[in-house]
């Protein structure tokens, strides 16, 4: 495959069983490359290992006062000298093709599935590996199908000079046959404890990885509580444990870097000794012990690209394995659905296993009596699929009556919509947060004025000059964190009103946001989504008295339903729950909860 048809139209399913088995997948792929290379390789070596042959020739002429043969010895050196400069480009090329080509491929891989996955993943591999997998590993795994072909060759031509050598010179081939598989017996068992080390390397490479990962990611609220100090010495023991670890690493490589200089160098020692005394003997001519000689010092070329070749296995093979776990991870079969309707209209949602169901075109707010688990509700009602973690016998949400699992994936996805507690904000301009599949019915400023925007745009305006002539333009940096938290959550909020979907999940949509504003987004939000279902997860009576129909969750089933106000004086669970046991007056319930939202969210909103 050349570069410029990259990305692949389809990098293929690949073999997840198990890290070898992936990388032998991935030189099936690619076995045209690895052909074409090996093929360069082998020219390229043959090439050079013909040199101490035309190079001994050349002084049997000198030796003898022959001129046509000197004449003849130059003239093969000039031809493998052009084949040669010509193999070792084109090995290249080739080489290096084949790493870029392979590395595309994974990444495209890893970024398919983790589309496939979405919040799934970053519940079951830590960020750091994710960030590890998608950069580093890709590197190695294509370090390993790169130099592949260069070992292949230097195999292929080290046998044949080899038996040269044995054929040419019985006795000093031999020597030298003994001194190779000296090489190996002293050198490759090595290997399996530098591999051993280097996984130990990665590992906390990893580690280091996802600790720096989190510690920016909440360095907001690190500083906030004074914890700096106390993920500074974490980052710093954890960067120790990398350095050691690398270190021994290095030492183990650094031994058999002299083990592969001290052996050949021994066997070359041995090789002319026992030459100088064939040459005495006249058993062998001058340009004969000049070609084994000559031999000798090449065979140490093909043995450090044996090394290069360990080296790149015993580094891919862990990333393969990392890779392989990432791929092999599912979500459920969400593919099915031959013959099934797509939903027309606002659809009506029912998740069986809480017993929760969302009218058509109603705006339902679902209050869950455990904090920690609302986040659950929410991504069921996004249409996600049971997995492991919630046992296969999970009954699917269902959309107009018909399971999620059993609609295709493009129609669950272009139906249901869920807003995250926790919603990522790319860098980019807003212009570019906001440019998201959308029906057209709501417009970008529309949808920011209704989730109270305003102070936002004037921020952005002070940072980005540009955006004093058009709000759109203004920057965001990465993952928002120019941006307080309340101002991040309403930038999702618009995000996912300006899309428009037919159905929204929100799942605490204005937990960091002031009573004010809050209010604010509820009734805009009542209004906006006017004939669209709505579902919208939280406990703010600011949301709740604006909702069709609320929901109480308690241990994990449907508890009660009815208004806001019905609920507040009839049930004493959806009280304790609202109130926080506040002691508010029943009669007005958001008097006292608006109070102490107004002054303990207020300070988050502008931490």
């Amino acid at each position: 495959m050349r570069l410029r048809d990259l990305p692949h139209p389809d990098p293929g399913e690949p073999d997840t069983r198990s890290g070898p088995r992936f990388l032998l997948w991935l030189f099936r792929r690619q076995l045209r490359g690895q052909t074409k290379a090996l093929c360069w390789g082998t020219l390229h070596m043959g090439a050079v290992a013909c040199l101490p042959v035309v190079v001994g020739a050349a002084v049997q002429a000198a030796v003898e006062s022959s001129a046509a043969g000197l004449v003849r010895a130059g003239l093969l050196l000039a031809c493998l000298g052009l084949v040669m400069a010509v193999a070792d480009t084109m090995l290249h090329r080739s080489a290096v093709t084949n790493w870029i080509t392979a590395a595309a491929r994974v990444q495209q891989l890893l970024a398919r599935h983790t589309a496939r996955l979405g919040a799934v993943l970053t519940r079951r591999v830590a960020a750091g590996e994710v960030v590890k997998v998608s950069t580093g590993d890709v590197e190695k795994i294509g370090w390993l199908v790169e130099s592949a072909s260069r070992f292949s060759a230097a195999v292929v031509v080290t046998g044949a000079v080899c038996a040269g050598l044995v054929l040419h010179e019985p006795r000093l081939g031999l020597i030298v046959v003994l001194g190779i598989v000296a090489v190996m017996l002293t050198v490759f068992p090595l290997v399996p404890a530098a591999t051993r080390r280097a996984d130990r390397e990665r590992a906390r490479s990893g580690r280091a990885a996802e600790l720096a990962s989190d510690t920016v990611a909440g360095l907001r609220v690190l500083r906030g509580i004074g914890g700096e100090e106390l993920f500074l010495g974490r980052y710093r023991r954890a960067s120790d444990e990398l350095r050691v670890a690398s270190v021994h690493t290095a030492r183990m490589w650094s031994l058999i870097d002299a083990l592969q200089v001290a052996v050949p160098g021994t066997l070359l020692l041995v090789v002319v000794w026992q030459g100088h005394r064939l040459a005495a003997d006249g058993a062998i001519t001058p340009g004969g012990l000049v070609t084994v000689y000559g031999a000798v010092l090449f065979l140490l070329f093909p043995l450090r690209l044996f090394q290069e070749g360990a080296m790149a296995w015993a580094f891919s093979r862990p990333a393969a394995r990392r890779a392989v776990r990432v791929l092999s991870m599912r979500r459920g079969d969400t593919t099915g659905g031959d013959g099934v309707p797509e939903p027309s209209g606002p659809p009506a949602l029912h998740d069986p296993l809480t017993g929760l169901t969302a009218p058509a075109g109603r705006l339902t707010a679902v209050v869950h009596g455990d904090a920690d688990g609302a986040e659950g509700p929410a991504a069921r009602l996004g249409g996600r699929p049971p997995d492991e973690d919630e046992g296969s016998a999970s009954p699917s949400v269902e959309i107009d009556g018909h399971p999620a699992s059993e609609l295709p994936r493009a129609v669950v996805r272009a139906t249901v919509l869920v807003q995250d507690k926790d919603p990522v904000l790319l860098s980019g301009t807003l212009a570019e947060l906001l440019d998201v599949p959308a029906s057209g019915r709501v417009d970008a400023a529309t949808a920011l004025a209704a989730a109270s925007c305003s102070d936002v745009l004037d921020s952005l305006a002070h940072t980005s000059p540009e955006a004093a002539r058009d709000p759109l333009l203004g920057r965001i940096t990465e993952r928002g964190r120019s941006l307080s938290g309340g101002q991040r959550q309403r930038l999702a909020l618009a995000r996912s009103l300006l899309a428009d979907p037919p159905v929204l999940v929100l799942d605490e949509p204005t937990s960091a946001v002031d009573a004010h504003t809050e209010a604010r987004i509820g009734a805009a939000l009542r209004e906006l989504r006017a004939g669209r279902t709505t579902v919208v997860l939280t406990s703010s009576p600011l949301l709740l008295e604006h909702a069709d129909r609320v929901v109480l969750l308690l241990d994990g089933r449907v508890a009660a339903e009815g208004t806001h106000h019905d609920l507040w004086r009839d049930v004493p669970g959806y009280r304790a729950v609202v109130g926080r046991d506040t002691g508010a007056d029943p009669s007005d319930p958001a008097a006292d909860r608006t109070a102490v939202r107004s002054e303990s969210l207020h300070v988050e909103e502008n931490a």
